[in-house]
């Protein structure tokens, strides 16, 4: 029988810089799974905890970042042939502050804030490509316009 769980989060963390968003991209480092490749933040959803939770806790573990607003995108599921379980994931949009400097943990070895289009480029998975370009559009003015009251799951402000 193959489970399905809602196990990890993928979080794409933006900044605003004027009126255009960048969004950060992280390098893999050595001796982790899929080295070298360019991500988004992403991690596991740990027991007792709920996406929301998970996907702040992620980004100051691998960021240093403190998330100003988070939005609830979407869901993906994937296949994890090794424990032949459907994994889905929670997929967040985090705003962080603009001056905020990026710390990495010991998962990457390099970070970079690029333009939306410049990140999908970069990004080594198809469906954060997609993810990504959702994303801005839903933020395009800044918040998410009429759907803010669905998306928005907490902010600081």
């Amino acid at each position: 029988m193959t489970a399905v769980t809602a196990g990890v989060v993928d979080i794409y963390v933006l900044r605003r810089v004027q009126k255009d968003w960048q969004a950060l991209v992280l390098q893999r480092g050595p001796g982790t799974r899929c080295t070298d490749s360019w991500e988004t933040v992403h991690g596991r959803v740990e027991p007792g905890e709920r996406p929301e939770q998970a996907a702040r806790r992620e980004v100051f573990e691998e960021t240093g970042l403190e998330i100003q607003r988070l939005y609830s995108i979407t869901v993906q599921p994937f296949y994890l042939h090794k424990l032949g379980t459907i994994m889905l994931g929670v997929v967040f949009a985090a705003i962080a502050d603009a001056s905020a400097r990026v710390s990495l943990g010991p998962e990457h070895r390099a970070s970079e804030w690029l333009s939306v289009s410049d990140a999908i480029a970069r990004y080594n998975w198809p469906r954060s490509r997609v993810a990504l370009q959702e994303i801005a559009f839903l933020l395009r003015t800044g918040d998410a316009g009429v759907v803010e009251d669905v998306l928005l799951v907490s902010s600081e402000q």
